[in-house]
C-alpha cells in the first residue's frame, strides 16, 4: 500500500517495506491473534495500524496511528472487535498519508455485502485507474492505491465477489499481496509475479495468512507454506478452502530485498532461512571485496547477519563496535543535516575501548542516500579507528521502488548520482565495495542472475522493472510537455 510522495526515515537512511498483513479464519480470538501477527510484524510499519473483525453478522473496526501495543495492548481494545474471522494491517507513514482516513484495512458496503481488504504493495497504474473510476462518479474517501480495488470490485458485473475480485485484479499493474474479508469468509493472493511476500499458517481448525511466516512463530501456528505467485485462495467458515490461479503461468519475481532488509531474520522468505541467507550473502561479499583489517563490525542491528558470514568467510574477528540504543524516539522529520546526524548519533555509539587503535571492517545491508554511511564512519574515526573500510551487503542503490517500498526519488540516491569512487569520497571511507549482484543471486540459492528471465525482482540494483510503470510514465511525459525547449538565439 503505497501512496503518492514516499520519504525515507532520514534517522535511519533505510529503504521501508511500508506494510504487513495478517488474517484469521475460524479462530477462536481472531482479533487477539491478529494483533499478536501484526506486533511482530511491527519492524514493516510503524506510523498506523489497523484491525477489522467479523462475527457473522457484523464488521467491526478499530484503527489507530502509532504501533500495535499503542493501540491494542488492552482487553477493552480487543473486545470491540468480535467475532471468529479478522484481519489486519500495519503501515509506515509517507507525505500526503497522514490521518486515519488512509490506515487499513479499508472497508465498504458492497451490493454483495461488507468488503474489507489489507493490501501490502503498490499498483503501478493506480492513477491512471483512479482517474477513469471518478470519471465514472466514484467518490475516493483516502488516496490509498488500495481503495481503487474496492471500486474496481463493487463496479465489476460479475456475479460472485470471487469473480468481480479477479475481474478487478487482472486490471492492476504492479504488486500486491491481498486479505480481504467478505460475508462468505477470507481471500488472500497475491500478484502474478510473486513480487511481495504471503504465507499461510494454520493452529487448530484456523487458517492465517501473514507477509512473514515469524508471525505464526508468534501465534503458536504452524507454517504450512507461501502463497504461491497469482494464486488466489478462498477460506469459508467451515474450513473448506479452494485454490484457484486465474491469471495464468508467470515466472516468478519476488522481492530480493526481503532477504538483504525488509524481512525479520528469523523468516523464511522464498524458501529460505532470510537469517541464513544474509550470513551468505556476507561470506560473498567477504570473497569478493577481502581487505586487511583487524575487526569486523556490524551497523546495528540490520547489518549483524551478513557481519557475521563476513567474519566466518575472512577469519576476521567479529566485535560489537557499535552499540544501538533501542530506546530512541522515532525521529522521522528532520529540520536540517546537523538534526539528521544528530539523531543517528543517539541510536549509534562507537564502542571506543574496542575500536580506537584498530582497522575496521563495517558492514551495513545497504546504502541509500549516504547520510548514515557518512555519519558512521566519521564516528569510528572520532573513536580512534585507523582504517574505516565500509561494505555493503547489497549492490548499489540507484533507482526507486514501485511496488510498495519506501524510497526517496531517484536523484536523492546516492548510487544513481555517483560512481563508486566519488561514493567513497563522500562517505570518507577508507575503501568502499559492495556486493555483485551475481553474488547476491548465489547467497539466496542461485548460481547467478538469469539476465533474461531474473529470479527475483531487483530493479532498485538493476533498473529492470517486471511490470509496466503506467502511472510513472504518464507522469514523465506530462513532464516533458512541461519542459519548453531553449529559445533559438537571433
Amino acid at each position: 500500500m503505497n501512496l503518492t510522495h514516499p520519504f525515507l526515515d532520514f534517522d535511519g537512511d533505510k529503504l521501508r517495506e511500508e506494510c504487513g498483513v495478517f488474517g484469521a479464519i475460524n479462530a477462536t480470538d481472531a482479533s487477539a491473534a491478529t494483533a499478536l501477527g501484526l506486533h511482530a510484524l511491527q519492524h514493516r510499519g510503524q506510523e498506523a495500524v489497523g484491525i477489522i473483525s467479523f462475527d457473522g453478522q457484523e464488521f467491526y473496526a478499530r484503527r489507530g496511528l502509532g504501533h500495535v501495543a499503542e493501540n491494542f495492548s488492552g482487553q477493552d481494545a480487543i473486545a470491540e472487535l468480535p467475532g471468529f474471522m479478522a484481519a489486519g494491517h500495519v503501515r509506515y507513514s509517507t507525505t500526503g498519508g497522514a490521518g486515519l482516513r488512509n490506515v487499513q484495512p479499508l472497508y465498504a458496503d458492497l451490493a454483495s455485502g461488507g468488503f474489507a481488504v489489507a493490501h501490502n504493495g503498490n499498483i503501478s497504474n493506480a492513477g491512471a485507474l483512479r482517474e477513469d473510476l471518478v470519471r465514472r462518479g466514484a467518490i475516493f474517501q483516502s488516496t490509498s492505491d488500495t481503495e481503487v480495488i474496492i471500486h474496481l470490485v463493487a463496479t465489476s458485473r460479475y456475479p460472485t465477489t470471487v469473480d468481480r475480485l479477479v475481474d478487478a485484479l487482472r486490471l492492476l499493474e504492479g504488486a500486491y499481496a491481498l486479505v480481504v474479508m467478505t460475508p462468505q469468509g477470507m481471500i488472500a493472493c497475491r500478484d502474478p509475479l510473486g513480487i511481495r511476500p504471503l504465507v499461510m499458517g494454520r493452529i487448530g481448525d484456523a487458517t492465517l495468512f501473514a507477509s512473514e511466516s515469524v508471525a505464526f512463530d508468534v501465534v503458536g501456528a504452524e507454517f504450512v507454506r507461501e502463497v504461491e505467485p497469482g494464486e488466489l485462495i478462498r477460506v469459508d467458515f467451515d474450513g473448506n478452502m479452494d485454490s484457484l490461479h486465474p491469471f495464468g503461468s508467470h515466472a516468478p519475481r519476488p522481492c530480493i530485498f526481503e532477504h538483504v532488509y525488509f524481512s525479520r531474520p528469523d523468516s523464511i522468505f522464498a524458501g529460505r532461512s532470510v537469517y541464513e541467507a544474509r550470513k551468505a550473502i556476507g561470506a560473498e561479499l567477504a570473497r569478493e571485496c577481502p581487505v586487511d583489517a583487524d575487526l569486523v563490525v556490524p551497523v546495528p542491528d540490520s547489518g549483524v547477519p551478513a557481519a557475521i558470514g563476513y567474519a566466518q568467510a575472512s577469519g576476521i574477528p567479529f566485535e560489537l563496535g557499535i552499540i544501538r540504543s533501542h530506546y530512541v524516539g522515532r525521529t522521522f522529520i528532520q529540520p536540517s543535516d546537523g538534526a539528521r546526524h544528530a539523531g543517528v548519533k543517539r541510536k549509534h555509539n562507537a564502542n571506543r575501548g574496542l575500536v580506537e587503535g584498530k582497522r575496521i571492517v563495517l558492514i551495513d545491508d545497504s546504502i541509500v542516500r549516504g547520510t548514515t554511511s557518512l555519519s558512521i564512519v566519521e564516528m569510528m574515526r572520532d573513536a580512534g579507528a585507523t582504517e574505516v573500510h565500509f561494505r555493503v551487503a547489497s549492490p548499489p542503490t540507484a533507482h526507486s521502488c514501485f511496488y510498495g517500498v519506501d524510497t526517496p526519488e531517484r536523484s536523492k540516491l546516492l548510487a544513481a548520482r555517483m560512481e563508486l569512487e566519488p561514493m567513497r569520497e563522500f562517505i570518507k571511507a577508507d575503501s568502499l565495495a559492495f556486493v555483485s549482484i551475481d553474488g547476491l543471486y548465489r547467497a539466496v540459492g542461485h548460481e547467478q542472475r538469469k539476465r533474461a528471465r531474473p529470479q527475483f525482482c531487483d530493479a532498485c540494483f538493476t533498473g529492470e522493472y517486471p511490470t509496466p510503470l503506467t502511472d510513472l510514465s504518464r507522469r514523465e511525459a506530462r513532464e516533458a510537455q512541461l519542459t519548453f525547449p531553449e529559445t533559438e538565439r537571433v
